[in-house]
């Protein structure tokens, strides 16, 4: 069995819900040590560049698991290097969205103070994967996510496994009952 590596969502980390429950999930499987969580730069750029070290040596059965941003990442990461990606409400466009958040901010999870401004965008805008290979993807959505419409991502995933929690949110609470069939999607 491969890696899995977590992909939290714009201002988000390692210590996230998801990825706290992906991480227990793991351990009482036998499985802890072949999780990855990193915290991903602020910049988009510098978060590539992160991805290209973090997956270019993993082996081929590893999974990525993408959250909201964490899910473009993942998306773009899964083409590039021949990966499965598991995606919580990903984000599809994110360049039109966060573009508007630019101006100066400051990360919850990190307390670092940055400007979020058009290159970001740009990084984003650059590495946006127009016809994902639906063969690579489970897409595990919640239809009352307040901040990403869920639909946009069901239908940029067209073809791909989908599962559908009617009036779950962007926090996606049930996202623990997907974690028993992981093993299953990364065979």
């Amino acid at each position: 069995m491969g890696t899995f590596v977590y992909l939290h969502g714009f201002e988000s980390g390692p210590s996230s819900a998801k990825a706290r429950e992906t991480a227990a999930f793991l351990a009482r499987d036998g499985r802890g040590a072949s999780l990855q969580c990193p915290q991903l730069p602020v910049h988009p750029a510098e978060a590539f560049a992160l991805l290209e070290g973090l997956c270019a040596p993993l082996p081929p059965d590893s999974v990525l698991i993408g959250s909201s941003l964490g899910g473009f990442y993942a998306t773009w990461a899964a083409e590039r290097f021949d990966l499965r990606a598991v995606l919580i409400n990903p984000a599809v466009r994110p360049f039109d969205r966060l573009a508007e958040l630019a101006g100066e901010r400051v990360h919850p999870y990190t307390g670092e103070h940055y400007h979020l401004d058009m290159d970001d965008m740009n990084a984003l805008r650059d590495r946006f994967v127009p016809r994902p290979d639906p063969r690579r993807y489970w897409l595990v959505l919640g239809t009352a996510d307040e901040t990403l419409d869920w639909r946009e991502a069901a239908c940029h995933y067209a073809g791909a496994r989908q599962t559908l929690f009617n009036g779950d949110d962007h926090r996606l609470n049930r996202w623990p009952e997907c974690l028993p069939s992981l093993s299953d999607f990364a065979a």
